[in-house]
């Protein structure tokens, strides 16, 4: 299975980019991984509504261009299904039963994903409702991806 993350603004701390290549290695055993970075949209710090908006439909726009139509959609948002390890495992190996080769995961920028994109997003899924940082929310998706194939793949794994 090919898995893309697909996502607003560059990695800056060390840390994360180390702990992501970490966790890319780790899959390359698993599913053949491909992470996508499109720019992302300054903000000013006093934004109306109708700004964010239209910084939104601008990073929208970059991440449609990556967005394979045979592709099954998984956007992070807050307002998603909350699923348990073992949960999202099940979902990612059922899609792969089921005949889905391609799996994208969508991480937006600092104000979250476009309702457009949403709203065309096979799946909406969300770790948790408080907000992270979308530099961590990559690591933090690539470590569950990972912990989902360990547990398909019936391997121990810590809890």
């Amino acid at each position: 299975m090919k898995i893309t993350v697909l996502c607003v603004g560059k990695i800056r701390e060390r840390y994360f980019t180390d702990g992501i290549k970490e966790y890319e290695k780790r899959l390359s055993r698993y599913c053949r991984l491909e992470i996508i970075e499109v720019a992302d949209e300054k903000t000013p710090d006093s934004a109306s509504e109708t700004e964010e908006l239209i910084i939104k439909g601008k990073e929208a726009e970059r991440m449609k261009k990556y967005i394979r139509e045979d592709a099954y959609v998984i956007a992070l948002a807050i307002e998603g299904k909350q699923l348990d390890s073992v949960e999202l495992s099940e979902k990612i190996e059922k899609l792969g039963i089921c005949g889905t080769s391609h799996i994208i995961f969508l991480i937006g920028g600092s104000l979250g994903l476009d309702a457009e994109l949403l709203k065309h997003a096979d799946y909406l899924l969300s770790f948790s409702k408080m907000t992270f940082p979308h530099q961590m929310m990559r690591m933090i998706l690539l470590e569950q991806i990972y912990r989902s194939y360990r547990i398909m793949k019936g391997e121990p794994y810590h809890k």
